[in-house]
């Protein structure tokens, strides 16, 4: 169901002077959605509520010329008027299924460049109220045992709701409470997230083993229904306790099939069983089944902590985690450290020297490292060490350290890492270790200290290394904080060339090669630097400009330069409509111009200016004629719809001003084409100008429109020069209503937003707006009308439909405007259409606005009244702002449609004599008129009039 909610604007006259009716942005919201418990003042309230899940629809209604732009954006709260990133630049914002996130202020920014933008907000409030969760404690100094009598238990109820919810308990069908029950209490934890109450039960007795139910409401607010969660305690209930048949850490091979049992031991009611896998999702290639995870050929990526949670809500769950471990080896390096008491870079005899062997594992305590020379075991003395874990290493590394080298220590030393016992292939490294083993030096090649390359082209930055053994080359960017194009910060090459495939500007700087201190010598890095320039096309202003003059004026052309690569224009070529300018040949600068001596039609056209920097070429576009610019409609024209229903024709009232009249020549006429959409035919008019000026309102009527089609109205204004730039706009049908003054005018239901009327929400279903082009071919016979009440076939006219899902008794109602209007009597008269065997009622009410709403029921007509559109005249005197309602209660069956159309508000007196308030009149048919005395408040006496037409 929809409600409508519209604020009607008063539009401030404006005086013809300065700058005529350019005025700055104003706005108003108003919402049209599924909006719930909108408060009794909702045509100026600020908050919008509605239920979850439903369609939040929010109207930036603007006024301003010219008209504004629209940007809705959202903040959280309530107290911040920062604009957001996201936008949605339309006047209407519509959020379908909306959720508890989207809930908070939205905000209506209109600018149009007059005066400051106009701000308006509204505080979206979403409902909802999920399932409760229920969950059951005792006493903790006996966690692990039964609930026995003596113990003390808690029922925790939580729930998320907005509004808070209100808790219920309830013992099988007894609403429990303080006072009822000394052995119950009920109170509020602190520091709970979600509403929570607690039923605590001290000293359990044997009535306490029961049924127990948690009902959760939020009073029916949107219609949301209560909720509720029941839990029986027995003697036996108990928390889940669980067991696992594997260790906490399972080490495994790859290619393994695994199973994991995770068995109950114990809990009451029946827990459920949820197997879980961190960091990342459980495995595809798993099966749970009864407590059981079972994962078929493991690899690398199964890894991880696998947990067994076992859930009933009594206690706290159960949990049990294992640790599995995919054995792996890969990484394999070496270091080579001289002697470090003597901070030695290089190898030296009669110094020590310390070989070291690491590989990257699972589980790394695991690898077992074995040394060889030459082919042989290495063999531990006096001057050779071997150790496992050298603190000035990482962790698991193997160090062979040699003391006081001698020539007879040099040769081949090989180090191979292995899980013994497991089908893990072993991974080797091999050090040469002579006089010939020497640190790394590191340059940049001749040349090659910097690098020039194109944008979108191959760069090669290259950096030699010399010494034995070569250590691997780690770059990264040193004049950026940023990551190379791979996404690191760091690229490891070997042959010491960074690659860079498409290059772009933004990779421009300094790239810092430096040595590694793995897989060599484990020393200070050496560097080097490497400059790349990137070249780029050039950069130039204005990509696209439009220039208007009159006719005879001179204008220049220019076309700048703003960046690329060279900083420098090499050519710069004009061209007028696609052919070759020629011009003297300039100093070289930053831009380039040229000048047109005089606006004509023949210089008139396309000019292009083409920039290049020898790398690339970039196009400065001119526009340039003498043509006048597009007028501006006027969109906050008062009632420009002007409509006599019985004729079937309109007139409306099309206003405009002229967007910088003085650019150009003077305007002489404007060239009006109207066509009805849906339709080839164009009506073509010209119009004369008498006086222009910026920001003078013009006006022409539009005569003979059809009711109710829309039309597509283009204007064009033309000078010497010729036609100028042409505006469009559409212009549809709407009520010629005034509100908040009714006074005098109908409601003929011909525009979309039905005069002002919203759908009740509180209802069970709605109005429903058509015409004889719009309604179901296949409708029910014998009942409902056939048109409006004009007899025409686009004629609106409002109607309730009977057939299902509709049920006797159901009701829709349609609520007007708030009339906030000082008169004795008002008189409301309507057109109804009552035709069908099953006819329920139609009813009137009238709501007035005081601290709450108040309904009074001021006429009633039941039962069949024939095919025919007949007319009630109501009299009624309110003593205060209010409004009335359509009421159309559905009979007995499917045939009893009922329409209403032609609503009239009129101050004074109904055209007839009224009949008494003590009087009921029987109409010919099968129904019975109703009339009720007034309970509106004071003296107030409703009368009631019915002329059949």
């Amino acid at each position: 169901m929809e409600m409508i909610c519209f604020l009607f604007l008063t539009v401030v006259p404006v005086s013809i002077k300065g700058d005529g009716v350019y005025a700055p942005a104003q706005a108003q919201i108003i919402h049209a959605g599924q909006a719930c418990v909108v408060k009794e003042d909702n045509i100026s309230e600020r908050v919008y509520t509605i239920r979850e899940g439903d369609t939040l629809v929010l109207q930036c209604l603007v006024t301003g010329h010219p008209r504004p732009q629209v940007r809705w954006t959202k903040t959280a709260g309530s107290a911040s008027d920062k604009f957001q990133e996201t936008s949605v630049f339309n006047e209407t914002l519509r959020i379908e299924k909306i959720q508890r996130l989207q809930g908070g202020r939205y905000y209506c920014k209109a600018e149009n460049g007059v005066g400051v933008p106009a701000i308006k907000s509204i505080r979206v409030d979403v409902q909802y109220l999920d399932e409760p969760i229920l969950t059951v404690h005792q006493t903790i100094s006996d966690v692990r045992g039964s609930f026995y009598q003596e113990k003390t238990v808690f029922l925790r109820c939580t729930v998320n709701s907005n509004p808070p919810a209100r808790f219920i308990w309830k013992r099988g069908a007894e609403t429990l409470s303080h006072s009822q029950d000394n052995g119950v209490d009920i109170y509020e934890p602190l520091y709970t997230q979600g509403e929570t109450k607690v039923l605590k039960l001290k000293n359990l007795r044997p009535q306490d083993y029961a049924s127990y139910t948690c009902q959760v409401s939020v009073r029916n607010v949107c219609g949301i229904l209560d909720k509720s969660i029941t839990f029986q305690l027995t003697n036996t209930t108990a928390p889940p306790a669980l067991k696992l048949s594997v260790n906490e850490t399972l080490v495994v091979n790859p290619g393994d099939n695994v199973t994991m049992q995770c068995s109950l031991t114990g809990g009451d009611p029946l827990p459920e069983v949820v197997w879980s896998h961190s960091p990342s999702p459980m495995p595809h290639n798993s099966l749970i089944q009864e407590g059981n995870l079972t994962i078929w050929g493991i690899c690398m990526d199964d890894s991880g902590y696998y947990n067994c949670t076992a859930i009933n809500n009594v206690g706290n769950p159960a949990k049990k985690t294992v640790n599995l471990l995919v054995r792996s080896m890969k990484n394999a390096t070496f270091q080579i450290t001289p002697d470090v008491i003597k901070e030695s870079e290089s190898i030296q005899l009669g110094q020590d020297l310390k070989l070291s062997c690491h590989v990257d594992a699972v589980p790394q305590e695991k690898v077992v490292y074995f040394w060889y020379k030459n082919g042989k075991p290495a063999r531990v003395s006096d001057r050779l060490l071997i150790s496992r874990n050298d603190p000035e290493l990482p962790p698991v590394t193997s160090s062979l350290e040699i003391i006081d080298l001698r020539f007879s220590d040099y040769g081949t030393y090989l180090c191979i890492a292995s899980f013994q016992g497991a089908p893990i292939p072993d991974l080797s490294v091999e050090v040469n270790i002579s006089s010939e083993t020497v640190p790394p030096t590191i340059s940049v090649p001749k040349g090659q200290s910097t690098i020039t390359v194109q944008e979108g082209s191959r760069a090669e930055l290259q950096c030699e290394v010399r010494g034995k053994p070569k250590p691997p080359i780690i770059w990264s960017r040193v004049d950026k904080e940023a990551p190379m194009p791979s996404g690191a910060m760091t690229v490891e090459t070997y042959d010491g060339k960074l690659r860079l495939e498409s290059v772009s500007r933004e990779m421009s700087g300094t790239y810092k090669c430096q040595t590694a201190r793995y897989n060599g010598f484990n020393i200070r890095p050496r560097e080097a630097l490497v400059q790349l320039n990137v070249q780029f096309p050039p950069v130039v202003e204005p990509t696209s400009q439009d220039i208007r003059q009159g006719m005879g004026r001179s204008v220049t052309l220019r076309c700048t330069m703003l960046k690329g690569s060279p900083m420098k224009v090499a050519t710069a070529i004009w061209r007028f409509n696609g052919n070759l300018l020629t011009l003297p040949p300039t100093e070289q600068q930053d831009y380039s111009e040229l000048k047109v001596d005089s606006v004509t039609r023949e210089t008139s056209g396309s000019y292009e200016c083409s920039i290049s920097n020898n790398v690339g070429v970039s196009t400065c576009l001119f526009q340039l004629s003498a043509k006048a610019y597009n007028p501006e409609f006027y969109y906050d024209t008062p009632n420009p719809t002007l409509s006599q229903k019985q004729s079937k024709n309109y007139s409306y009232v099309l206003q405009w001003t002229q967007k910088e009249p003085d650019a150009v020549d003077p305007i002489l006429k404007y060239r009006l084409d109207v066509r009805q959409l849906n339709q080839r035919n164009t009506v073509q008019t010209l119009v004369p100008v008498k006086k222009m000026a910026k920001g003078l309102l013009l006006e022409h009527i539009l005569r003979n429109l059809k009711i109710p089609q829309s039309y597509e109205v283009r204007l064009t204004p033309i000078t010497d020069f010729g036609a100028g730039d042409m505006a469009a706009r559409i212009i549809r049908y709407m009520e010629p209503i005034n509100y908040p003054n009714p006074a005098d005018n109908t409601c003929r239901f011909e525009d979309e937003k039905i005069c002002g009327f919203m759908q009740d929400k509180m209802d069970n279903f709605d109005w429903t707006r058509q015409n004889a082009l719009t309604q179901n071919p296949k409708r029910t016979v014998n009942t409902g009308p056939p048109t409006d009440i004009s007899g025409t076939q686009e004629g609106y006219y409002m109607f309730i439909e009977a057939s299902r899902p509709r049920v006797t008794g159901d009701k829709a109602r349609l609520i007007s405007p708030l009339y906030n209007i000082t008169a004795k009597y008002f008189c409301v008269s309507f057109f109804y259409h009552m035709y069908g065997k099953h006819i329920g009622s139609l009813n009137l009410l009238v709501r007035l606005q005081n601290k709450r709403a108040i309904d009074t029921q001021v006429w009633s007509l039941s039962g069949n009244r024939g095919n025919d559109w007949q007319q009630a005249h109501v009299p009624i005197n309110p003593p205060g702002p209010f409004q009335i309602i359509f009421e159309g209660v559905r009979g007995t069956s499917y045939e009893g449609d009922i329409a209403i159309d032609d609503v009239t508000l009129k101050t004074g007196d109904c055209p007839r004599r009224p009949i008494g308030p003590n009087k009921a009149v029987a109409l010919p048919g099968s129904g019975v008129l109703t009339l009720h005395r007034s309970s509106l408040g004071g003296p107030l006496t409703f009368f009631l009039y019915v002329l059949l037409r």
